[in-house]
């Protein structure tokens, strides 16, 4: 989805998305006051830089105030050639920008744009010798311009920014040495070692014993990866405890990072553009009212005996400035900016104010699991002791063993909070793929999984084998004591979110993770998910989102916080990543990100998405109720320029004050 905004926007390559009044599709040129380059951040648009932004409405206004009250005053120097000077003077740096854009856009065949309708009605202003409201009126264009540029945040993902999650050096061995290249010029069949805390750079097959790899940025998996001689690895997989060798498999753009990095820019293509209601206004609104001023000053010659084409066309003027959409094109943004400010104040970032309209509309949620659900950090959940050992001597034992592994969940377990002294322990061995054996105070003690325990001909109880969690399990000398299960903790507001969901007219929810399917089914169950499938890679997380889209009565958001969940929040109507604990990659590519990591922050954001909509539309009808109004009164000449422009800034005033109730309610 890469149209965000109802004001000025602009894709990667520079070219116009849409504009406040008007789609300007093929223009590569950004509108007077707004010209920008996206600098990767999220941020408001920053157009000139500074003061200099603003210089330009702020000369004029100087000028304009300055010009008033020598006219008011009656100087006698200012009249003639230089009160119509000063005035131009003073219209120049808000008015030639845009005229300029309005003889861009003729000479491309484009008439009825607001550009267009704001030189005429200004130059009309001019030439019927209404100099101040002619400059004030374009002041007032320029200031809702401004307005719009405050409110406009970086509308397109980054996607490049997956080209620094893959790794640029390869440690290949060649001549007998390893030298270190980039991993482009690696071929199928070579060999390259990687250091603890390095990323494998290309996807191959482990030649050394055993590894233990960080591969939650490809799968999703929660738990690190164990794996022995022969096993897949996954390039972008992350290495844990010792240096270790692998045979390339397949050539760096083939390998899963790169793979990853093709499915989001893909699934970013295939959204489709969403026109704005301000666009689709547009289409009618400035022909009708060109039209209509044409009519005014035209059509009373065939119903009026005395008619007068001076006084007519000063009607016809007056009505193009009363109908000039300065209130509505401040109104209508600034909706966006209170609701953009409100969902800011409450850790929640939108990437465009078009998602705060899209997210009104979600009926799916899909799902990741771990980091958005769960916090993604190992936990003792359970400890359980099947003779009369204390928990403390278990634990003491227990710790003893595995004081001396590196492996994750090791250290999840010596994170114990207990006060206990931990024993001694002497003779540990590492059985590869099942845990580790020692002696504590004379004893055997075998801590690892039920193959390390069948290997001591030690029996387990049935309940071991329906226990889905990480589970370590304890025997000391030829006796089963008791297991520890590891896990993954809920979030303390994912259950509350849950159900929150459903009551804000979200109607099916769905769980898709890399982790282990028994896993994933158990937090769905737990959390009250309609459906939910684990053991996902992420080619498979994008294929049962596309399956979800081709019910078109979907609209789906999908949230996750990890690289792997790149192609999905791009593929999704809506992506919402969880920003402070999630990967940049996965920040880059959403579309909301949710800065505290609190899921029931998507709740407060629909909340607010659903009263900007709300306010919005107020303030739509109050700009369209009150210009027709005015322009009524103006036709048959009882209102002139000057109440035309108080009238309109009357509504951009209401306007403001009506969106920044947004910043000051209260939504949780």
């Amino acid at each position: 989805m890469e149209n965000k905004e109802h004001v000025h926007i602009y894709d990667s390559d520079g070219k116009q998305i849409c504009c406040s009044l008007e789609e300007k599709i093929d223009s590569k040129t950004p509108p007077p006051l707004l010209k920008n380059e996206h600098d990767g951040h999220n941020h408001t648009h920053d157009t000139k830089g500074g003061w200099k932004t603003y210089a330009p409405a702020i000369l004029s206004f100087m000028l304009l105030i300055a010009g008033i009250a020598m006219d008011y005053v009656g100087l006698a120097f200012f009249s003639g050639w230089v009160r119509l000077v000063w005035y131009i003077v003073a219209y120049i740096p808000v008015g030639f920008p845009v005229v300029k854009e309005a003889l861009e856009a003729l000479s491309k065949g484009e008439i009825f744009t607001e550009f267009f309708l704001m030189s005429i009605a200004t130059i009309g202003a001019f030439a019927i010798g209404e100099y101040p409201e002619g400059v004030a009126v374009m002041l007032f264009y320029a200031v809702g311009e401004l307005f719009q540029a405050a409110a406009v945040k970086r509308a397109k993902s980054n996607i490049t920014a997956l080209l620094d999650v893959r790794p640029k050096i390869a440690s290949v061995h060649r001549e007998n040495e390893y030298q270190e290249v980039n991993p482009t010029e690696v071929a199928i069949g070579e060999i390259i070692q990687i250091k603890v805390g390095e990323k494998i750079p290309l996807d191959g097959t482990l030649l050394s014993d055993k590894a233990s790899l960080n591969t939650s940025a490809i799968t999703g998996e929660s738990k690190p990866q164990s794996l022995l001689t022969g096993d897949n690895v996954l390039a972008g997989s992350i290495n844990m405890e010792s240096v270790i060798n692998v045979k390339v498999s397949k050539l760096f753009n083939d390998s899963s990072v790169a793979r990853i990095l093709d499915l989001v820019q893909n699934a970013t293509a295939k959204k489709a553009k969403t026109e704005l209601l301000i666009r689709k206004l547009a289409k009618v609104y400035t022909p009708i009212v060109v039209y209509l001023a044409i009519a005014v000053c035209l059509l009373p010659y065939f119903f009026i005996d005395e008619y007068i084409f001076a006084d007519w066309l000063y009607r016809a003027l007056i009505f193009l400035v009363i109908s000039c959409p300065c209130a509505l094109v401040i109104s209508i943004p600034l909706g966006y900016f209170g609701g953009l400010g409100a969902a800011s104040k409450n850790g929640i970032l939108f990437k465009g104010a078009m998602y705060l309209d899209e997210l009104t509309k979600v009926n799916t949620i899909v799902m990741d699991k771990t980091g958005t659900v769960t916090k993604g950090v190992f936990k003792i959940k359970e400890i359980k002791i099947f003779n009369s050992i204390s928990e403390k001597d278990f634990m003491s034992l227990l710790l003893a063993i595995e004081l001396k592994s590196t492996h994750p969940i090791a250290k999840a377990i010596l994170e114990y909070q207990l006060d206990i002294p931990i024993q001694e322990a002497t003779e540990i061995k590492e059985i590869a793929g099942k845990g580790l054996t020692g002696t504590v105070n004379g004893k055997t003690i075998t801590v690892g999984n039920k193959k390390l325990l069948n290997l001591f001909n030690i029996d387990t109880p049935k309940e071991v084998e329906s226990i889905v969690e990480s589970i370590i399990l304890v025997g000391i000398e030829n006796e089963f004591v008791g297991y520890v299960t590891i896990a993954d903790e809920l979030k303390a507001d994912a259950k509350e979110t849950i159900s929150a969901f459903k009551k804000v007219g979200i109607n099916f929810l769905m769980m898709l993770s890399g982790d282990k399917d028994s896993i994933t089914q158990k937090i769905a169950s737990e959390l009250g998910i309609n459906s939910a499938k684990g053991g996902l890679l992420p080619e498979d997380k994008l294929n049962e989102v596309e399956l979800l889209k081709q019910d078109s009565n979907k609209k789906i958001a999908f949230i996750g916080d990890g690289i792997n969940d790149a192609p999905v929040l791009a593929a999704s109507d809506i992506g919402i990543a969880m920003g402070a604990m999630g990967s940049d990659v996965a920040i880059e590519t959403a579309d909301i990100i949710i800065q505290t990591d609190e899921p029931s922050k998507i709740i407060t954001g629909i909340k607010i998405a659903k009263s900007t909509q709300k306010i919005i539309w107020q303030n739509i009808i109050l700009a369209f109720g009150v210009k027709i109004i005015v322009m009524v009164l103006g036709t048959f000449g009882m209102a002139n320029m000057w109440e035309a422009v108080f009238a309109d800034v009357g509504v951009a005033l209401l306007a403001i004050l009506n969106a920044v109730r947004l910043q000051r309610m209260k939504w949780v």
